[in-house]
């Protein structure tokens, strides 16, 4: 009913940046917050940051002042500029977002594919 497509992701020298995007498409009545998510091998899935409707952000400690996340609520859009990266920035990052179904008007939790994002000279 609902997917989350991202795209952005790619190889980038340590120091360069990379723009993310993830557009949420289907039976959508609205869309709460979103957020990115990452993965690197051998590792959990951690948070990276969020953002509500509103627009009030939340980051993790190791990508603040780097990363920026923001959102175009008409286009059911959400964004990952991510400056200054590192070679520890390596890993899968993901689309979350809470979505209000049209036909139900619950609200359910979906990711994205995945996007590999590739920090190496």
């Amino acid at each position: 009913q609902v997917q989350l497509v991202e795209s952005g992701g790619g190889l980038v020298q340590p120091g360069g940046s990379l723009r993310l995007s993830c557009a949420a498409s289907g039976n959508i009545f609205s869309v709460n917050a979103m957020g990115w998510y990452r993965q690197a091998p051998g590792k959990e899935r951690e948070l990276v940051a969020t953002i509500t409707r509103p627009g009030s952000t939340n980051y993790a400690d190791s990508v603040k002042g780097r990363f920026t996340i923001s959102r175009d609520n008409a286009k059911n859009t959400v964004y990952l500029q991510m400056n200054s990266l590192k070679p520890e920035d390596t890993a899968v990052y993901y689309c979350n977002a809470g979505v209000v179904v049209r036909t139900t008007y619950i609200m359910h939790n979906y990711w994205g594919q995945g996007t590999q994002v590739t920090v190496s000279s």
